[in-house]
């Protein structure tokens, strides 16, 4: 049972995810200031932490960085989250070291996809860089940059590799378009997200030409999934 540890101090904001995260199967410990989830970081050993950017006595920013300068092997994935819809407050966390950024008000449903996202890669670490990845007939080979379906090279642009390679490497992991934005297009990308959508139309469009077979789903509410099926 994944350990998480929300350290928020708006106790109605803390009471709600201590009930949704303990519904969805979750041991959960919330405190209410930043030394706390500190300490507790410490010494409960979470496997996430929700954090809040605004907190008495430490900021979040602050926690995380101490988190990030004590860390000798184990990454702990911090989820932050903020009352403040500024750009320069989530390029502040994301320095410090969080792993993704949500803002206030925010949808549970979503919390709870990236939650899953950052717990999967925790557990399984990053794809080594050159290591071939396949599904079905779908090769991706990263040290020459190819992609192939069936034995056949497929032409696909920069952007589309790009995309395939980040859904390959997260495959069974539901990713929302804002991750995906993220880590293909970059935190600097500040363009319509509709992009997402469109590329996953062109990507669909080169791989899943073979009757029966099917890669890229599309999770309702939070973005998409790569998983092979073959009807």
């Amino acid at each position: 049972m994944p350990k998480v540890l929300v350290v928020e101090d708006e106790s109605k904001i803390a009471r709600f995810l201590e009930l949704e995260l303990t519904h969805e199967g979750y041991q959960v410990k919330a405190v209410g200031d930043g030394r706390s989830g500190l300490a507790q970081a410490a010494e409960w050993k979470p496997d996430v932490m929700i954090l809040d950017l605004m907190l008495p006595g430490l900021s979040g920013i602050e926690v995380c960085r101490r988190l990030r300068q004590s860390e000798k092997e184990l990454r702990l994935p911090i989820l932050m989250l903020t009352a403040k819809d500024d750009i320069s407050d989530k390029v502040m966390g994301l320095d410090m070291g969080a792993d993704d950024y949500m803002t206030k008000p925010f949808a549970i449903e979503e919390l709870l996809a990236r939650m899953r996202v950052m717990l999967a890669r925790s557990a399984r670490g990053r794809t080594p860089p050159d290591e071939t990845l396949s599904a079905g007939t779908l090769t991706l080979t990263p040290r020459s940059h190819e992609a192939s379906l069936n034995g056949t090279l497929l032409s696909l642009t920069k952007k589309e590799y790009d995309l395939l390679l980040c859904l390959m490497r997260h495959a069974q992991e539901a990713l929302t378009r804002d991750f995906l934005l993220e880590n293909v297009w970059g935190y600097s990308y500040d363009g319509d997200n509709n992009v997402v959508d469109v590329y996953v139309r062109y990507l669909r469009n080169k791989i899943e030409t073979i009757k029966g077979e099917r890669y890229i789903h599309t999770i309702r509410g939070v973005g998409y999934m790569f998983r092979f099926e073959q009807e």
